[in-house]
């Protein structure tokens, strides 16, 4: 009887311990969020301190700033004036027979030598002058192609593929792993000093290509197998023609027989013009396969197809961000900042050192 009361007061105390739990909980909370808000307030503070030191350092050298503005911009008017103008050329090509790596191997190369400006190098390459090789400042070269252009490449691409694998590839994932050689076009580019130089070695960068040996192999081959191929479709066409007359003279024959009371063997005839129509329908897709061919050829007559020449002159490189006018005191305004935080941070230093 004794603890009786003793056993009443355990649920006030736990009650009272479970408040104090609480109430230090929200206390760490509360804590927390007021670190959070110093911790971002202190980054405003410092953005806006640094805002206001790069104010102070304008307003301190305002007129040197602009002075190295107008410099700039007075001197890269008069580099514009006198410099030698550039002329930009295309062409766009279409690499066949696996030749596309080739291609920007050679443009790669060409490109190395103007760099270097290895003149002698250069005109041997493409059997020009030296002081036409030395006009030359850049080749380059990049794919060419849409969405169209890729879609069909995705077509042809699964079209080779087994069943399974197609269903495991959609057009996204090809798009993923589509990159500048599976294109079908590329446009070759030329700059130089020189307007005309670009049309001079278009027939140097096409033979570097069409020389190859294994190339050269690989469309003999393809050209006998697209023979051959002809040659087979044709023969079938002769086929379907004998056939053909071979049912009109059957027809015939039974047309001029005396007919035998009124029997008519209907399913004869229908079976004939069954097969005629069959005949029919083989001829069109032995033509449509002609023409297919035909257009393959047609697509792969050269190793590397010239979709569209470089033309007689050049394109003058122009724009105002390419210009000195914009370069120049961009430049200008750069240096001068640099050299004015070196001065201020060595004046700084030597302050600290007195200190």
């Amino acid at each position: 009887m004794e603890n009786l009361p003793q056993q009443q007061n355990t649920p006030k105390q736990s009650n009272s311990s479970d408040e104090i739990d609480l109430g230090q909980l929200f206390q760490l909370i509360g804590r927390g969020f007021q670190k959070l808000f110093n911790f971002i307030g202190a980054i405003f503070k410092g953005i806006f301190h640094g805002i206001i030191l790069f104010l102070l350092f304008l307003q301190k050298n305002f007129i040197l700033l602009v002075s190295a503005v107008v410099l700039g911009g007075v001197g890269g008017f008069l580099a514009d004036l006198f410099k030698t103008p550039k002329y930009i050329s295309r062409m766009v090509v279409e690499p066949n027979f696996n030749s596309v790596q080739q291609l920007y191997n050679n443009i790669d190369f060409y490109n190395d030598l103007a760099k270097a400006e290895d003149s002698v190098s250069l005109s041997n390459a493409f059997e020009i002058t030296v002081t036409e090789a030395a006009s030359i400042r850049e080749v380059f070269v990049d794919s060419y192609s849409d969405e169209n252009q890729k879609i069909r490449l995705f077509d042809e691409f699964i079209r080779e593929l087994d069943t399974t694998t197609v269903k495991a590839l959609d057009y996204e994932s090809y798009l993923k792993n589509f990159n500048s050689l599976d294109a079908r076009f590329h446009r070759i580019s030329v700059i130089a000093t020189d307007d005309k130089v670009a049309k001079k070695i278009q027939p140097a960068i096409v033979k570097s290509i069409a020389a190859n040996d294994y190339f050269k192999l690989q469309k003999r081959i393809n050209d006998e197998n697209l023979d051959l191929q002809e040659k087979i479709y044709n023969q079938q066409l002769t086929e379907i023609d004998s056939l053909q007359l071979l049912y009109k003279t059957v027809l015939v024959k039974e047309a001029d027989k005396p007919m035998q009371g009124t029997n008519i063997n209907l399913a004869e005839n229908g079976e004939s013009q069954n097969k005629e129509l069959a005949l029919v329908q083989e001829r069109e897709i032995l033509k449509n396969r002609l023409v297919a061919l035909n257009r393959e050829r047609a697509n792969k007559s050269s190793i590397l197809n010239v979709i569209s020449d470089f033309p007689i002159r050049g394109v003058e490189q122009r724009g105002f961000w390419n210009s000195y006018k914009f370069i120049s005191p961009i430049a200008f305004l750069i240096i001068t900042i640099i050299m004015l935080v070196i001065r201020n941070l060595n004046s700084y230093l030597k302050e600290y050192q007195k200190s």
